[in-house]
């Protein structure tokens, strides 16, 4: 399956798709869907797909991901993590600005789309970064140049922290496009950094880091930004919530009309505090990891349609740096080979449906951003999918980790969801374990 054709027709498939699971047949044709239908002969030339009533639904779209490239690539690099998210259901991915140069100026953005052509097998678009220095340049994008406009509302790797009023401020006021905000106080982590380090030294244990981070740290921040939002009339679009506190920020309810929107992540769905103990630093991220409290309120936000879509914030080190000391080890998680099958665990434990997890893993990252004729299960639109098999346990262990930086949080966990097939413009990009390099992904398009 993994030539490049032409036409291929998926046969007895489970499909999630706009609310609703339906039994039948689906039928690519040149990079799109043709056809959806209770049955659909193949033709002479028509390669068919068994799916044996397993899940077919549209590839998971990835709203926030670190792939390294420029300059950071001995860490990752757009190949090497495309590869690991079409092996784990990814089809499209945003990439965020804080990378070596930083994409803070239109030429850089363009760039990255250049870079991405030639080496990414999914899906692309990149964030413009946002910083004390760049209003010019937020001021001239194009709206439908980007995913997005990244604001650092609070200092995370890469140096990138808008901290002066006026520039936020003027940011908020006259942002083109969609603002993506990662939201923690600077001054509030620094003071509870002082005190630690006070008490412990270098020593600082792994636990104390959602102490560190904290979520006052996390709701004075977020709450500045839903409050900047709402006196501008910006579209915002808030990062990986960890705190039960920020959520009251968000509506709860339908995404159209919503001028204000929320993120959580896969890790933070997953792990909680007590997962330090034996992860360690390899669980350290910002924002962190906090309580189980807080985790499952994250949880319930996502049945309650306050949280509108889930994403990854996939962001890669080296082992060599993770097995650092508090302070010196990176925070970021490399996560996107085993997002999906992560979030899938959700609807294994009962607590959402497979409805409603297709909204948030695609129907939903489509709509918010504007994406054109993606994230469906449409006749018409291009044919990113995945097919899964969800009653197919395993163990993730360090052998099958295709991130270039050899690991991953998840190693040791059992999850019982397993990517069979990942279709990128309706190639085979990923299937039964094997990456077709042959594959390359196109530049989102957006409808604003």
């Amino acid at each position: 399956m993994t030539e490049m054709l032409k036409e291929i027709l998926i046969k007895n498939a489970r499909m999630v798709n706009d609310g609703r699971i339906l039994e039948g047949d689906l039928l690519i044709r040149n990079g799109r869907i043709e056809r959806i239908d209770p049955a659909i002969p193949a033709g002479e030339s028509t390669r068919v797909l068994e799916a044996d009533g397993r899940t077919l639904m549209p590839g998971m779209i990835d709203d926030q991901v670190h792939f390294r490239e420029p300059g950071l690539t001995r860490k990752a690099d757009m190949r090497s993590e495309s590869r690991a998210a079409v092996a784990g259901g990814i089809t499209s991915f945003m990439d965020m600005p804080n990378t070596v140069p930083q994409t803070i100026s239109l030429e850089a953005l363009e760039a990255k789309y250049t870079l991405a052509a030639e080496r990414s097998l999914a899906n692309c678009s990149f964030y413009l970064g946002a910083t004390n220095d760049n209003l010019a340049e937020i001021q001239a994008l194009g709206p439908n140049q980007t995913c997005g406009i990244k604001v650092f509302m609070g200092a995370s790797t890469g140096n990138m922290l808008v901290d002066r009023v006026e520039i936020l401020e003027a940011i908020f006021r006259d942002a083109p496009a969609l603002l993506a905000t990662h939201c923690e106080d600077t001054p509030t982590i620094e003071k509870n950094e002082a005190v630690y380090r006070a008490k412990y030294g270098e020593e600082v244990p792994m636990e104390c880091h959602p102490l560190i981070r904290s979520a006052e740290a996390c709701y004075r921040s977020s709450s500045l930004a839903v409050e900047l939002a709402k006196r501008h009339d910006t579209r915002l679009h808030v990062l990986h919530l960890t705190t039960a506190r920020e959520l009251d920020l968000f509506e709860a309810g339908p995404l159209a009309g919503k001028r204000i929107t929320a993120e959580a992540c896969v890790h933070h769905l997953f792990f909680d505090d007590r997962d330090y103990e034996l992860k360690g630093s390899f669980i350290k991220c910002n924002p962190a990891i906090k309580r189980q409290e807080d985790r499952d309120a994250i949880r319930q936000a996502l049945v309650e349609d306050r949280i509108d879509v889930i994403g990854t914030d996939h962001a890669p080190h080296t082992l060599e740096e993770k097995l650092n000391t508090y302070f010196k080890a990176p925070a970021g998680l490399p996560l996107v080979q085993w997002a999906l099958p992560m979030v899938l665990e959700l609807h294994h434990n009962d607590l959402i449906s497979l409805e409603q997890l297709v909204e948030k893993i695609a129907h939903g990252p489509a709509r918010l951003f504007g994406i054109k004729e993606r994230g469906y299960l449409r006749e018409g639109y291009w044919a990113d999918l995945v097919l899964l098999d969800l009653n197919s346990p395993y163990r993730v262990e360090r052998e099958a980790v295709l991130y270039k930086c050899g690991w991953s949080p998840l190693e040791g966990s059992r999850l019982r969801s397993r990517v069979v097939t990942t279709f990128v413009n309706g190639q085979v990009a990923y299937h039964e374990g094997r990456v077709n390099e042959a594959v390359r992904g196109r530049r989102l398009e957006f409808d604003r």
